[in-house]
């Protein structure tokens, strides 16, 4: 393997998640040989992109424009707020088609352990969010870890009183899911979030 041109390439490619070192030279050695047809384009993309896409001032989402396209699309509901760990679930969200109302990306969860607390994430401008008024509910959509429930936890105790209702997206046994296939815990959720029929 020669050149420090293909071993930079290589090491870059690497740092993306998913990518080990073994995958890394598969994917350079591909784009390599497709050069004219997906490196070339993936190139400019990738510069253009660089140039463009920007976090949104209000909710922290990734656009072109700012304030981003979901917080200035009318049609949707501005009393219903989604709070989110990062943009990929926001992305997913807006994928299912399943939410009309407005997001809030807090940038990851609480952790003690990696060493991020309240001031690393998007929590203070989500209390002058709920502070400016206009909003009924809070959905609290964090992951169902221990650093998920964590933050969840620190975010319905900061919103505690200020005239909004907190809830908490539901867990346990998925759409098509079979018991014996599900862990201890996530049986043990979804029987604690059982509802009537």
């Amino acid at each position: 393997m020669g050149g420090s041109e293909i071993e930079r390439l290589i090491q870059l490619l690497g740092r993306l998640p998913g990518l080990g070192p073994r995958s890394a030279r598969r994917v350079a050695l591909h784009l390599l040989k497709k050069r004219e047809s997906l490196m070339r384009p993936l190139g400019t993309a990738l510069h253009d992109a660089a140039l463009a896409i920007k976090a949104c001032s209000v909710c922290g989402n990734l656009d072109t424009v700012d304030p981003c396209g979901i917080c200035t699309d009318t049609r949707r509901d501005p009393g219903l707020l989604c709070v989110v760990e990062d943009v990929d679930d926001l992305w997913a969200m807006e994928r299912g088609r399943i939410f009309n109302g407005r997001y809030h990306v807090l940038g990851g969860t609480l952790s003690a352990l990696d060493g991020v607390g309240p001031d690393e994430l998007n929590l203070a401008s989500l209390v002058r969010r709920v502070d400016a008024g206009g909003l009924r509910e809070v959905i609290v959509a964090t992951g169902a870890t221990v650093d998920g429930q964590t933050t969840a936890h620190y975010i319905a105790d900061r919103l505690a009183g200020r005239g909004v209702e907190v809830t908490r997206i539901a867990h346990g046994v998925p759409v098509g899911g079979e018991l014996d296939w599900l862990d201890d815990g996530t049986l043990a959720t979804a029987l604690k979030a059982r509802r009537a029929l």
